[in-house]
């Protein structure tokens, strides 16, 4: 639920930026057209750069320099064929 209304605001909060920051004045029809492009030209920007910063996560190398500090317990069976 926390993460629900945190997304909210943080979209609220972007729409104030928007308004303020472009001086639209939103009583007229021209100025409510440009917010909506505006608002959809941000919010095509901000999921292109998580695509981008997700997928520059998942090419990181995880794992550690030296493997052998990290071994299993001797219970687990590792195959290497």
């Amino acid at each position: 639920m926390r993460i629900l209304l945190f997304i909210i605001f943080f979209f609220i909060v972007g729409g104030l930026f928007i308004i303020s920051n472009n001086n639209l004045a939103m009583y007229k029809q021209e100025n409510v057209v440009n917010f909506v492009d505006l608002s959809l030209t941000w919010m095509d920007h901000l999921f292109s750069n998580l695509y981008s910063l997700t997928g520059e996560v998942v090419k990181l190398n995880w794992i550690p320099a030296n493997s052998s500090n990290y071994a299993l317990s001797g219970k687990t069976k590792i195959r290497t064929e």
